[in-house]
């Protein structure tokens, strides 16, 4: 089992390949959308906004509104997506992670993971 501190390093480096992207399509394909993880082992929940592609990835706080795109995977999971994120399909059909998002946000996910 990871710690909560390897798996917000873990989602900050995902969130960063925002920072890659141009401004412009940054604001196209995620806007101001927000995505959180909730990682059950440690029973934590972060979150983040994906379309400045600088913002700190925090802990959620019980009573916060729910995010746009939200995951569920354990702590080994969460990081072992940052190393490899092309697993994210893998992990999915494996039922290692739970994905709630519409279908628009799904297509965007793409671009992060």
């Amino acid at each position: 089992m990871k710690s909560a501190e390897q798996c917000r390093e873990a989602l900050q480096k995902l969130a960063s390949r925002m920072a890659e992207l141009s401004p412009a399509d940054r604001e196209a394909y995620f806007g101001n959308r927000t995505m959180s993880v909730t990682i059950p082992d440690l029973g934590v929940t972060f979150g983040t906004r994906l379309g400045t592609g600088d913002e700190p990835v925090r802990e959620i706080g019980p009573g916060e509104p729910p995010a746009d795109i939200r995951l569920t995977a354990n702590s080994d999971e969460v990081v072992s997506l940052s190393e490899s994120p092309m697993n994210i399909a893998r992990a999915w059909v494996a039922g290692k992670v739970k994905i709630d998002a519409s279908m628009k946000d799904l297509f965007r996910l793409r671009k992060l993971l």
